[in-house]
Formats: C-alpha cells, sequence, structure tokens
C-alpha cells in the first residue's frame, strides 16, 4: 500500500513537471456556471444576440477564477489584468428567452503571460449552443503590454485547485 502511494506521489510529480516544461494544465474537470437568459440578452428575432454569448463566457471565466481563490480586485491593485486578445466563435443552435444555460470553462494551456480556454454554453437539455476559444493576454493595465503571471497564480492555474 506504501508503495502504491509512493509510486501515485512519484508519477504527479514528474507529471507536474512535464506540464510545466508543456505549459499543460492538469486533468480537472471543467468549470461550471449557470446563466439565465432575460429580455435584454435577445435581439429582435427572440433569440439570444451573439456578442452576448462573449459576456456569458466572461462571467463564466471571471467566476472559474474567484472559485480557484484568485482575486481580480487584487490585481487592479497591481495594476495588472487579464485582457481577451483572440476569440472564435462558434454559434451551433440559438438559445432564447428564460432558457437556463451552462457555461463551462476548460483551460487548455497557460504560458508565461497568456492562457488558453475552449467554453462551451449548454441549454437546459444539454444540447451545445455554442463553443468559445479564448486567449487572454495578462498585461499591465496602464501600458497595456505583457506582463509575466504572478508565479502562485499561474501554479493555482496549472494545478486547477
Amino acid at each position: 500500500m506504501l508503495k502504491k502511494a509512493l509510486e501515485n506521489a512519484v508519477a504527479k510529480i514528474i507529471k507536474r513537471a512535464v506540464m510545466a516544461e508543456t505549459n499543460e494544465i492538469a486533468d480537472t474537470q471543467a468549470f461550471s456556471w449557470p446563466v439565465r437568459v432575460y429580455y435584454e440578452d435577445t435581439d429582435a428575432g427572440g433569440i439570444v444576440y451573439y456578442a452576448n454569448y462573449l459576456k456569458f463566457c466572461e462571467r463564466a471565466r471571471t467566476e472559474w477564477l474567484r472559485s480557484l481563490g484568485i482575486d481580480q480586485d487584487v490585481w487592479l491593485d497591481l495594476q495588472i489584468g487579464f485582457v481577451v486578445r483572440h476569440v472564435t466563435l462558434d454559434l451551433r443552435a440559438p438559445a432564447r428567452f428564460n432558457d437556463a444555460l451552462l457555461v463551462t470553462v476548460e483551460p487548455q494551456r497557460i504560458r508565461k503571460a497568456s492562457l488558453e480556454c475552449v467554453q462551451q454554453i449548454f441549454n437546459q437539455q444539454g444540447e451545445l449552443l455554442c463553443v468559445a476559444e479564448v486567449k487572454a493576454a495578462c498585461v499591465n493595465l496602464s501600458t497595456m503590454k505583457p506582463v509575466a503571471i504572478p508565479g502562485p497564480i499561474l501554479e493555482v492555474i496549472r494545478r486547477g485547485s
């Protein structure tokens, strides 16, 4: 039993070392955040206006960071923050007024000053409505120049806890 525990511990250490070298993130379950579609989110056709899917994704990413204990208010004091530099949005089916949605966040890759996530939005029937691929850069908010993600935050994101 002790041998198995030791093997598991060594495997975790090796995996973390490999992740650090390859910029990978630990295999963790996707974070999920519920969102309700309000009338203000819809267009004249009664479906969610496409840009609002980006808002839903932003809220879920913010709550994901909060769930990891990463307080973005502290970042503001340090004059750093994540800014989205690239996003692709694949709209597969419409969401409608009053739908209960679930927005997921799955971090894919983290580098010294950037983070890549895949986000999915599902309706209450479990139908996939939208897939977003988001690349965010960590920047100095005064200069808007890239800066390194602070070490403790980098480690928390890599661990996923």
